[in-house]
Formats: structure tokens, sequence, C-alpha cells
């Protein structure tokens, strides 16, 4: 057959004929139709966009001020749309864009008080806004005075920091926000040398030597403001080396109301001890199953030592995989479109990653975790054996389908103007709702396997019970490592892995609690929607993914066609 460049009429209709049928099969109903709020959110993600990258300086007075009038801007004119009018997903919509404004203004107001608490440190930065804001419409510089101004700038910062050490110390709050300041100050000022230096040949003559000097100066004094914390404020470490930041009850109970959870910090905790009392009495029936009485450690152990060798990992995790979308499929849980399990991949965890997710990761990409030829030989044992194919199998659901992979997937072609709404108590207690789920459904085969999954159920209650108490100062990081080594089973360095993740590694205050709690969360409407005739489960899993994500007594509230008040507040008391 010749080659040729462009494919003959027959072919062209079979390929046409080919993709029409491959469309069929994988888009089989037309895109869900979008909310009466649809139009006023992607305008203001458009616009956000567009503000964000041209008042890109972090702490900044003009980018405040103006974002400050974008959200005022944006409540008054959602303040005159007909919110009677909408429907349940129009409401519904309406109410978390409310929320995600007045959130951004609480924001700047929390910025505004510690900018002004640092002004006198960062004072000496402030003419570079000024030279940054002619920077972006191209005003010719005059060259000599630029360098006269930075000349200056130089010798203030010179002379601050020599002043420095003997100013009274800060908040560390204080101290990172002066930081950040002055951060976002050498960004403006690269950005406003990077655009006329050698464009400008009299502009490189006159500021290219004091543009270097003050750089390097005020990278110095930004490293000197960080170390001027005042050590009263700090917690002390208790011996872990973990250093976080307890946020205090009054932030938890204002963070919990933002996230739509109408529960105490003690309520909730009392509901991980009752079902943490659940998972204890399970766990003794699995030990006794297996012959070990009621000594649940020595099971556990004996699972824990069914681990696979090294260069295997991946391999089982695929097996396990396969096993899990088979369950899903045979007792037709949930669509699966088949793109979403021809795309998704694998890649290994480096070690120093596994020093903070010493357990697999999923998404579109599976991220394992396993030792290397590098690590100590006590560490790739508790790696290991951590990571069990009976550990294993309680989580591979929650990361891939149909946890966060398929989330991911249907997110993205599932009303994706959603996404400023995203929460944790939805994307982790989604993942996690599966895990009770097939439990209920007898996935776990063995007591292995139902100690494998208990495991990670214990693990979930004790993340609502250490982060909480950890944060209102009630306990140390080494108080939940070892409260994670006693009372779930954890190998030490996993543990402090998870601890250090849970307090040192940028997550949210309330991200370890949402597994369990968006669980229990979404485990209840299932109860409500399902156990009561009222949709089967498919109809409930797939209307779920149909909505993107949000709190989840906001899905609810679409799901059930709830015709939100305007002056909503979140009541839905969900555990029972």
């Amino acid at each position: 057959m010749k080659n040729s460049r462009f494919l003959k009429p027959v072919s062209l209709i079979l390929l046409c004929s080919a993709w029409s049928a491959l469309a069929s099969a994988q888009f089989q109903a037309p895109p869900p139709a979008v909310t009466e709020m649809y139009e006023f959110i992607t305008r203001y993600q458009a616009d956000m966009g567009s503000l964000s990258r041209y008042y890109f300086v972090e702490d900044s007075p003009d980018r405040r001020a103006r974002f400050r009038a974008f959200y005022n801007d944006g409540l008054a004119q959602l303040a005159s749309l007909p919110f009677d009018d909408f429907s349940a997903g129009g409401r519904v919509d309406y109410l978390l864009m409310r929320r995600e404004l007045n959130e951004g203004l609480h924001r700047l107001e929390v910025e505004e008080k510690e900018c002004a608490a640092v002004q006198d440190w960062t004072k000496f930065g402030d003419p570079v806004y000024e030279l940054e804001k002619m920077r972006r419409r191209g005003k010719h510089m005059d060259s000599p005075e630029v360098a006269r101004q930075l000349n200056q700038m130089i010798r203030d910062f010179s002379a601050q920091q020599k002043a420095l050490e003997k100013q009274p110390n800060r908040s560390r709050p204080l101290t990172a926000r002066a930081k950040e300041i002055i951060e976002g100050q050498m960004d403006a000022l690269k950005s406003f040398f990077e655009f006329y230096n050698g464009y400008d040949p009299e502009f490189s003559w006159w500021v290219a030597k004091p543009y270097e000097q003050l750089t390097a100066l005020m990278k110095d004094y930004a490293e000197a403001v960080k170390k001027k914390v005042d050590p009263a404020t700090l917690p002390k470490d208790d011996g872990s080396g973990i250093i976080g930041y307890p946020i205090g009850r009054e932030e938890l109970i204002r963070l919990l109301q933002y996230e739509m959870i109408p529960y105490t910090p003690e309520e909730l905790v009392e509901i991980a001890n009752k079902e943490f009392a659940w998972c204890d009495a399970e766990l003794l029936k699995a030990s006794r199953e297996m012959g070990f009485g009621d000594d649940w450690k020595a099971a556990q152990e004996k699972v824990k030592q069914s681990y696979v060798p090294p260069g295997y990992q991946p391999e089982a995790m695929l097996d396990l995989y396969n096993q899990s979308v088979s369950f899903l499929k045979e007792h037709d849980l949930i669509t699966i479109p088949p793109l979403a399990e021809e795309t998704w991949r694998m890649s290994m965890i480096p070690p120093e990653r596994q020093l903070i997710s010493p357990f697999f990761l999923g998404g579109e990409v599976l991220q394992i975790s396993y030792p290397t030829d590098e690590m100590a030989h006590e560490d790739k044992l508790m790696s290991m054996r951590g990571n069990n194919p009976h550990f294993s199998r309680a989580t591979v659901h929650h990361e891939l389908i149909a946890g966060h992979h398929l989330q991911g997937f249907m997110n993205r072609r599932n009303k994706p103007y959603r996404r400023e709404f995203g929460t944790p108590f939805w994307t982790e207690g989604w993942s996690l709702y599966w895990e009770l789920i097939l439990w209920d459904m007898d996935f776990p085969r063995s007591p292995e396997d139902r100690i494998g999954m208990l495991f990670w159920r214990m693990h979930r209650c004790a993340r609502i019970i250490f982060s909480l108490n950890y944060h209102q100062g009630k306990w140390t990081p080494q108080q939940c490592i070892d409260f994670l080594v006693d009372r779930v089973g954890h190998e030490r360095a996993n543990a402090e892995g998870e601890v250090r993740r849970s307090f040192t590694a940028n997550y949210g205050p309330l991200y370890q609690i949402a597994y369990m709690t968006g669980g229990m969360q979404f485990y209840a409407l299932k109860k409500e929607l399902v156990d009561s005739g009222k949709m089967t489960m498919k109809q409930y899993h797939d209307a779920v993914m149909n909505e993107n994500a949000m709190p989840v007594e906001m899905v609810r509230a679409i799901i059930t066609d709830q015709k939100l008040p305007k002056d909503f507040k979140s009541n839905w008391r969900f555990y029972k």
C-alpha cells in the first residue's frame, strides 16, 4: 500500500465512525446543565485571575486595597440577584459564592492587621511598590534617580539590620508576615529591574550595581527578621522535633463554621471516640478469629509481616486495584468511564518525601511509598511493614477509583466552575466513605483484610482526636505520635511522618479531621437516600460525582432539592 499524506474518503469515514462509537461509549449523556450562578462565578474566576496576575506582589498595599474593593463589589452584585427565583443548585452556588467573598475579606483583614504590626520592620522597602507600578505601563525611568532611591534603601536596610537585634521580638505569625512582605518587595524589585535592564543602556549603567547590593541585603534581612521570634510565643520542642502552630479553640470553631460542620471540637472528639470503640470491638473479633485472642497487636503484627519483597510493591498495588474495581463493577456501585480506567499511572515517592508521606498517595498518579536501597535497615522494614497488602487493600480504592482519581476525573468534566468551593471534607470524605461502604459490603475477604481496613479506620478516628487536642493546646506532637503507635498500631517512624505531615506540611488545621468527618457525612446521606429506597447506590454515587466539590451539606441540599433560605446557616447534625 502506498503512503499518502491524506486519508482517502472511505478511510476518513471509517475513522469518524470509530470516533463516534468511542465517544458514544464514553460520553452517553450530554454535559449537565449549569445553574443560574454560572455566569457570575465564571466571571468572578476570570476577574480574580486577571487581578491576581496584575497585582502579583503579595502583602502590598495596592493589592490589598484592590481585592477589598473586588470582594465588596462581588457582594453588592450578589445582593442584586433574584435569589428567591433560583433552583436548589443555584441557591447553593449563591451561598457558597457569598461565603468565599466574605472569607476573602476576612483574610485581608488579618493581613492588614499583621502588616500594620510589622510596618516599622518593612517600611524601608516600600519605594519598590511605586517603581513596579510604573514598570507595568512601561514608563521611561530617570535612571540616576532610581539609583539614588536604591542607594537610599541600601542605607536604610543596613541601619535597620544593625538595629534589629536590639528591637523586641514578636510572635511567629508576625515574623512570618514580615518576611513575606520583604520577599514580596524583592519580587517587585526583580520584576522592575529585569524589565529595564539590558533594554535601556543608561538604566543598566546606573542601576545594576545598587540592585545587586540591595537584593543581597534584603535577602539577608528577611532571614534575620524570620529569626526574631519571641520564644515565649513558640511551642516548645517536646523531643519530637516537630514544631507546628496550634491555632486555638476560637479559630477551630470559626473554621468549622466555614466548612459547614455544625459541631464543636469537643463533640467531634466524642464522635471519634465512639467510632474508635466500634473499631476496637471489631478488631478483637478479627484477632480472635486469627487465633490471637484479645492480643490484637500480635494479630496486627502477623498482618504487617505479609509485606511483599522490594521491587514487587507496584505489581501488588495493581493487583489490589484490579480487585477493587472488579468489586465496584460487580455490584454496579458507580459509573466508571473507560478513560478514567485507562489514564491513571504510577510513580515512586522519593525517600525524603516519605518522611512526611510514609504511605502511598493517589489521584491520577498513584504515588507509591516503599523503601529504597539507601534507607537504613530499620527504616526499610518499617516502610514495608506499614505498606503491607492487607493495609493497602483498605485504601487503594481511596486513592484511585472510586476515590481521588475518579473525583479528579469527574470534576474536570462536571460543573468545573465550582472548583472554588472545594473542601477536604468533600475530597477526603468521599474517599473515606468508600472504605465504610466496602466494609459493609464484605469487601474484606479474611480477618487479615479486616485488620488492615480497621487499621486505617482507627487511624482516621485518631486524626480527629489528636488534631483537635493539639490545636487546642492539650496535646504535644510527641503525645500524638505515641497515640498513633499505642492505639492504632503504627510503626513509630510512620507515626512520626503522619504527625509531621499534619502539623508542618502546609495542610490546613482541619484537613486531618476531614477524612472521617466528611466520610460520615456521605454515609449519613447514603442512609437518607439509599437505605430509604429513594435512590439506588449507583444513582446516589453518580449524583454526587455530577455536582463537583463543595461542603457535603450543600451536596445534600442539591440532591434532595432543598430551597435553602438566603440567611442559611449550617445545621445538619449528620451523626446519629
